[in-house]
C-alpha cells in the first residue's frame, strides 16, 4: 500500500490532500493541552466541576451531533467545517479570558458545536475526495499522515505552550485560538468533493437521514464495533486525558521534581507525547498491512485496561502509560473511521459519522461524572485504574456477545 501510495502523486500529493494536510496543522490543541487542567483547577474548579464541564461537552456532542452532520450533508462538508473552525477559535480565545465555573460552562457548549460540526464532515469530506480518485482504502493511510503532521507540530506547540503557561495559564489559550483561525483560512481555499457534488442532497430529508443511520445500526456487527470502540472503548482512554495533568503532577513531584517547573516540564512531556503519536501515525498504513485492523482491535483495549490498572500500583507507569494511550489513539480512531466509511453510501454519511460521535459522547458523560467524584473521593489514579478493570471485562463480554467484529479488508 505505502508504495502505491507514494508512486500516486497526484492522489496524495494533490493539492486537496496538501491542504488537508496543512488543515491539521492548525488545530493547535497542544498549545493548551499541557496546560488545560492546570488552568481549570487555578481558577477554583474542582475534580466534580471539571468532570462537570465535561459532560456538559459530551451532552451537547449528543443534542448536536445528529443535526450538524446532517447539515454537514445538506450544505457540503467544507462549508461545516468552516462554521466549525470559526466557532471553535472564538471560544478559544473566551476560555482564556474566564475565571469561573458558569462562564467556562457556557463556552464548553460553543467548543463542543464547534466540534460538532467538524466530526462528521472532516472524514467525510477526505473519504469522498480521495474516492474522486478512486483510493478510498487508503483513507486510514491518508487520515493517519494528517495526524501524524498536526502531532508533529503540535510536539513543537506543547513545548511552547508549557512556557507560556510558566508565565500565565492563559496565555495558551489565545494563541491556540490564533492559530486555529488560520485554519478558517485554508478551508476557504478547498473544493468539495465530485462525489459529494454528485449525490442528491437536495433529496436527503430528515426522515431520510434518520433512516440511514437506522439502516446502518441495524448491522449486528456494527452495533458490536459501535459498542465496543464508540463506547466502551473512547469513554475509559477520554478519561486518561482528563486526568493526564494532575497524576503526571503528583508523579514528578513525589520524584523530587520542583513545583515551579512541572508546568514547562508538561510542555517538554507533552511533546514528547505528541512526537509518539506522529511516529505511529504516519505509519497507520503499515500497521493495517502487518498487524490487521481485526488484530489491532483485538489487543488495544486489554492492553490499555492492563496498563490502567497497573499504574495504580505503581504511579511511576503513569507515564509510560500515557505515551501508550497517546501512541495508540489516532491509529486507532483512523481505523475506526475506515471501518465505518467502508460501511456506509456517500448520501448520509456525514450524518452517520456524527452519529456514532452523538453515541461516544454520550457514554463518556457517567464515566466523567463518575471518574469526578471518585477522583475527589480517592484519587485520579483510582479513578483511572477503575476504568482500566471496566474497559477489560467489557471489551471480553462484547466480544463474546458480537463474535469477530470486523472482517479484514484491503
Amino acid at each position: 500500500m505505502a508504495g502505491r501510495v507514494r508512486d500516486g502523486s497526484s492522489r496524495v500529493f494533490s493539492g486537496a490532500i496538501l491542504k488537508y494536510y496543512l488543515y491539521k496543522s492548525t488545530k493547535a490543541v497542544e498549545f493548551y493541552r499541557p496546560i488545560m487542567y492546570l488552568f481549570f483547577l487555578a481558577q477554583g474548579l474542582s475534580f466534580t466541576q471539571i468532570a462537570i464541564l465535561e459532560a456538559i461537552y459530551n451532552l451537547t456532542t449528543l443534542l448536536g451531533e445528529i443535526p450538524t452532520g446532517y447539515i454537514g450533508d445538506r450544505v457540503g462538508r467544507r462549508n461545516s467545517l468552516l462554521l466549525g473552525t470559526a466557532l471553535i477559535a472564538v471560544t478559544l480565545f473566551g476560555i482564556g479570558l474566564s475565571n469561573s465555573f458558569l462562564p467556562l460552562a457556557g463556552l464548553y457548549v460553543c467548543w463542543s458545536m464547534g466540534y460538532n460540526f467538524r466530526s462528521g464532515s472532516e472524514d467525510a469530506w477526505l473519504y469522498d475526495t480521495l474516492t474522486d480518485d478512486l483510493s478510498e482504502d487508503e483513507f486510514a493511510h491518508v487520515r493517519g499522515r494528517g495526524e501524524s503532521a498536526a502531532l508533529a507540530v503540535g510536539a513543537v506547540a506543547a513545548i511552547l505552550g508549557g512556557y507560556l503557561g510558566s508565565i500565565d495559564l492563559s496565555y495558551p489559550w489565545f494563541v491556540a485560538a490564533a492559530v486555529t483561525s488560520i485554519g478558517v483560512g485554508v478551508l476557504l481555499t478547498i473544493d468539495e468533493p465530485e462525489a459529494y457534488r454528485q449525490t442528491e442532497t437536495d433529496t436527503l430529508s430528515l426522515r431520510r437521514t434518520v433512516r440511514i443511520v437506522r439502516d446502518v445500526l441495524a448491522r449486528r456487527q456494527l452495533r458490536a464495533f459501535l459498542l465496543y470502540y464508540y463506547v466502551l472503548y473512547a469513554a475509559v482512554t477520554y478519561l486518561v486525558f482528563v486526568f493526564l495533568q494532575p497524576i503526571f503532577e503528583t508523579v514528578v513531584l513525589d520524584l523530587g521534581i520542583a513545583e515551579p517547573q512541572v508546568e514547562a516540564l508538561l510542555g517538554w512531556f507533552y511533546a514528547a507525547y505528541s512526537l509518539v503519536g506522529a511516529v505511529l501515525s504516519y505509519y497507520t498504513g503499515a500497521i493495517k498491512e502487518t498487524v490487521g485492523v481485526q488484530t489491532w482491535f483485538l489487543v488495544i483495549p486489554f492492553a490499555v485496561g492492563g496498563a490502567l490498572v497497573g499504574m495504580y500500583f505503581m504511579p511511576v507507569l503513569a507515564l509510560p502509560t500515557f505515551l501508550l494511550i497517546r501512541g495508540v489513539s489516532d491509529v486507532t480512531r483512523s481505523f475506526a473511521g475506515q471501518y465505518i466509511n467502508d460501511h456506509v453510501e456517500t448520501l448520509g454519511r456525514a450524518t452517520v459519522l456524527s452519529a456514532m460521535a452523538m453515541v461516544s459522547g454520550l457514554a463518556v458523560v457517567p464515566f466523567q461524572l463518575g471518574s469526578g467524584v471518585i477522583s475527589d473521593v480517592v484519587s485520579p489514579l483510582f479513578a483511572l485504574g477503575v476504568g482500566g478493570v471496566v474497559l477489560v471485562i467489557g471489551a471480553a463480554a462484547i466480544l463474546l456477545w458480537g463474535g469477530p467484529l470486523i472482517a479484514e479488508s484491503g
